[in-house]
C-alpha cells in the first residue's frame, strides 16, 4: 500500500512539474509560505531495504532545496517571523521554513555546514530523552534489528508470531506489519514491545540512541549558531493522542523547561512528534496553547495561510522525503496548495 501510494505521489510530482503548472498555482494561491519537515541529512544512498528512508535527505539535496526556493522568490525565515507573516493584516513576500525533527547527529556533521555556507536560518526540534541518551528512536531500531535477521519471533499478549526477514520482500512485510502494530498501541505497549524485541535479539537500545542523537555538548554547539532556532519535541518522542491529559502536559512542558536549563531560553515553538492526526488533535493544540507556546507543527500536509493566524499551534508542514529528492520536484515542494490533491 506505502508503494503505491509512493508511485502515486512520484507519477503526480512528474506531471506537475512536466506542465509547469506549479509556477501558476502559486502565483493564484493565497499561501503566505510553507514549512519543510526534515529529519535525517546524510551523503550516502540508504541500503536496499531502508524502509525509514524516507526521512533522510542528502547534504546536495538541501542545498539546492535552499538555492531554488530564494530563485523562486520565496525568504527564508525562523518561525518567530513566520508567526509574525503569518499574523500580519496584507500578505508580504512568500517564505520557507526549514524545520528538522529529532536533533539527529548527522545534522551537526552534514547540514550545519549546508545551512551555515548558504545563511540559512532553521529551527531544530528537539525531543530531551533521546539527547539525554535514554530514550529509543524505535522506527529506526526496529528497522535496524529487521536487517540482521533472517527470522523474527515477536511475542506480544502471551502469543508469539513468527516473521521471516531473509530477503528483502519478506524484511519490509516484517517491518510494515510491526510498525503498524506498534503505531496502533498504547506508547507504554509499544515501549515494552520494542524493548522486548530488542533484547531478545541483542539489540542495545541505549547505545543506539547514543549513536544516533547529538548530546547536550554537541547540541549546544548545534544551538550556538545564530541562524538556529531550538524548538520543543516533547521529552520522549511519544504520540501524544494516546496519553492520558497529565501525561500530554507534562511531555510537553517538562521538556520546555528542560531545554531551557540547557540553553538558557524558554523554546517557544513545538513540534508534534509524529505529527498526523492519530497523533496529535484538538486537546494537543489547546496544551501547546495553555503551555504559552508560540507556535506548534504537524505533519499534515499543506501551506500556512492568513486563516492560520486562529490556529498557530495546529501548523500544516510539507515533507521534503527522501524518496523525492529529484532537483525538479522542489518547485512541487514549494508549492503547498497542491499537497491537498496527493493521496494521504
Amino acid at each position: 500500500m506505502a508503494t503505491l501510494k509512493y508511485r502515486l505521489i512520484g507519477a503526480a510530482f512528474e506531471l506537475l512539474w512536466a506542465s509547469g503548472v506549479t509556477h501558476l498555482i502559486r502565483n493564484r494561491s493565497k499561501a503566505r509560505g510553507v514549512i519543510f519537515t526534515l529529519h535525517r541529512v546524510l551523503p550516502d544512498d540508504p541500503a536496499d531495504f531502508a524502509p525509514n528512508a524516507i526521512l533522510q535527505v542528502k547534504p546536495d539535496f538541501l542545498a539546492f532545496a535552499i538555492t531554488r526556493v530564494r530563485e523562486l522568490g520565496f525568504d527564508i525565515v525562523d518561525m518567530d517571523e513566520a508567526a509574525r507573516r503569518i499574523e500580519a493584516e496584507t500578505p508580504g513576500k512568500p517564505f520557507v521554513v526549514f524545520s528538522f525533527d529529532d536533533a539527529y547527529r548527522d545534522n551537526l556533521r552534514f547540514a550545519l555546514p549546508v545551512l551555515r555556507r548558504q545563511q540559512c536560518p532553521f529551527t531544530l526540534y528537539v525531543p530531551t530523552a533521546l539527547v539525554d541518551g535514554v530514550g529509543e528512536v524505535w522506527w529506526q531500531a526496529l528497522e535496524d534489528i529487521i536487517a540482521g535477521q533472517n527470522a523474527l519471533a515477536v511475542t506480544y499478549a502471551g502469543e508469539t508470531e513468527y516473521y521471516a526477514t531473509a530477503n528483502l520482500e519478506e524484511k519490509q512485510r516484517a517491518y510494515d506489519a510491526l510498525y503498524r502494530r506498534m503505531r496502533t498501541m498504547p506508547e507504554a505497549d509499544r515501549v515494552k514491545l520494542i524493548r522486548d524485541i530488542a533484547g531478545q535479539y541483542g539489540f542495545d537500545l541505549k547505545q543506539h540512541c547514543r549513536e544516533l542523537i547529538m548530546d547536550w555538548t554537541e547540541l549546544r554547539h548545534f544551538a550556538a549558531d545564530p541562524l538556529c532556532t531550538i524548538g520543543a519535541h516533547t521529552v520522549h518522542h511519544y504520540e501524544l493522542a494516546k496519553l492520558g491529559p497529565l501525561d500530554a502536559r507534562n511531555e510537553i512542558e517538562q521538556s520546555v523547561r528542560i531545554l531551557k536549563a540547557q540553553f538558557g531560553k524558554t523554546p517557544l515553538h513545538l513540534s508534534y512528534p509524529i505529527g498526523g492526526t492519530a497523533s496529535a488533535g484538538p486537546r494537543e493544540f489547546s496544551l501547546a496553547r495553555e503551555l504559552g507556546l508560540r507556535t506548534a507543527v504537524t505533519t499534515r500536509p499543506g501551506g500556512l495561510y492568513a486563516g492560520h493566524r486562529h490556529s498557530l499551534h495546529s501548523l500544516p508542514r510539507v515533507s521534503l522525503n527522501g524518496l523525492f529528492q529529484s532537483k525538479r520536484y522542489v518547485d512541487v515542494f514549494a508549492t503547498p496548495a497542491v499537497f491537498a490533491m496527493l493521496p494521504g
